[in-house]
């Protein structure tokens, strides 16, 4: 607050800084005047008056006439600043700050061998890490993991906000990290919803990645679906690689390779999200950009007021006044026989 005894707090620019919780208060500051005229013409007739005759010294007489006036100023301003403590004069600064929610959302990413295939360059898992890579770099404030599967499923990495961990799993990621064969979609879907069940949060994502139907693993895919959808964790399913028609000249591994559609849409329209198809390496890159559009960082504004009363400052100088007019009251500053 300042020291209060200031003349600054009767300046223009503090008066122009203030907001009053209480302005009505401050319109009956020019009834303060009308009040003193009130009283003296009421007990004009009643006043006492003691004739004096005085010689030349015209000066001092007029301090002292001048000196009876601050019995009275002191009284009306004591009033008129005690109106304006009541009016409660207050500075407000505002302040808004953005509270950013990031999102979580965790990368499930097939790395069988059928994801070796080369009808996107390099190949289909060589070209997921590179996409992965370029969509996380466009997150912002969102905690994100990964899951790897082929015949089972691990959790590569926890969710967490540390990019450059997360390049450099990606980097490292081969077929060779999970030797046995197989397509473990619902292990690798029970695996994220474990791992994002207990996240604080409303927004979860998964991210499943793949090239074939399910195989492998104890749990099925439709059921870790429903799972995730319990728990509120939206699915988005991307089938990476050209869908082929099998033929009877085709060999197993052929028939592995291919891309088996039926098995993502179900799991995306159960875990309420979407299912993608990616056949080439614009493709794969176009779909990971409507899912950066569909999953935005939600934001919100947060205004914060800070309060500062300066009622006290005017009842500190009312009080003062006050003791003036009580001080000078019975002094010759005041005529003691109009009283």
């Amino acid at each position: 607050m300042g020291e209060w005894f200031s003349l600054k707090w009767f300046g223009i620019n503090a008066w122009q800084s203030y907001e009053w919780v209480y302005p009505y208060f401050l319109y009956l500051i020019p009834f303060v005047p009308i009040l003193f005229w009130l009283r003296d013409a009421l007990y004009r007739k009643h006043k006492q008056r003691l004739t004096t005759t005085f010689s030349r010294v015209k000066s001092a007489w007029n301090w002292l006439v001048l000196l009876r006036f601050i019995q009275p100023v002191s009284v009306g301003l004591g009033i008129a600043l005690i109106l304006v403590a009541l009016a409660r004069p207050q500075v407000v600064s505002e302040r808004t700050d953005r509270y950013s929610e990031g999102i979580d959302i965790m990368l499930l990413l097939d790395i069988s061998d059928s994801m070796l295939e080369k009808d996107l360059n390099p190949n289909r898992l060589a070209a997921a890490k590179t996409v992965a890579r370029k969509f996380i770099q466009g997150r912002l404030h969102d905690r994100i993991g990964i899951v790897i599967f082929a015949g089972e499923a691990v959790s590569l990495c926890p969710l967490t906000t540390d990019y450059e961990l997360l390049y450099g799993f990606l980097n490292q990621i081969n077929p060779n990290m999970i030797p046995i064969a197989g397509t473990a979609i619902g292990s690798a879907l029970a695996v994220s919803v474990n791992r994002m069940r207990e996240m604080p949060g409303d927004s979860k994502v998964v991210i499943l990645i793949s090239d074939g139907d399910n195989t492998s693993g104890n749990l099925g895919p439709a059921t870790s679906a429903q799972l995730a959808h319990a728990f509120g964790i939206k699915i988005y399913t991307i089938s990476v690689g050209k869908p082929r028609t099998v033929t009877r000249r085709d060999t197993t591994a052929a028939a592995a390779a291919m891309v088996d559609e039926g098995e993502l849409k179900n799991i995306a329209d159960i875990g309420n999200g979407k299912y993608f198809r990616a056949s080439d390496n614009i493709g794969l890159e176009t779909v990971f950009k409507q899912i950066d559009q569909l999953e935005k960082v939600k934001s919100r504004d947060v205004v914060s007021r800070d309060v500062s009363d300066f009622y006290r400052v005017y009842l500190y100088w009312a009080v003062l006044f006050l003791l003036i007019a009580m001080g000078t009251k019975s002094t010759f500053m005041a005529n003691i026989l109009e009283d």
